[in-house]
């Protein structure tokens, strides 16, 4: 089943967290709140502008999951990679295993 959650940054010091059921926000995808429908996904957004106006997050937008027995998992690569992390070693080089 896909669902559309809200991701944003934090205005403070620019993490990405996600908008929750009680209109909170929280660095776990597993807290956000849920939206099945275009209606839903649009109240979603609505709640987040107003955390924009009110100076907590910014660049809020929809993200589109698959619920997989309630695990949140991102349909896209960039949502991934927000989500786990940049796909790199620290020393800047690829992780093992990989090939260029």
């Amino acid at each position: 089943m896909k669902l559309d959650i809200v991701s944003a940054n934090r205005l403070t010091d620019g993490r990405v967290v996600y908008l929750t059921r009680d209109d909170g926000w929280s660095e776990s995808i597993i807290d956000g709140r849920s939206a099945a429908t275009k209606e839903e996904s649009a109240d979603l957004l609505a709640d987040a502008e107003r955390a924009v106006e009110a100076g907590i997050v910014v660049a809020p937008y929809l993200v589109s999951m698959a619920d997989d027995g309630g695990a949140f998992a991102p349909l896209h690569f960039r949502e991934r990679i927000r989500l786990f992390g940049p796909k790199h070693n620290r020393d800047g080089g690829q992780p093992a295993g990989r090939v260029a």
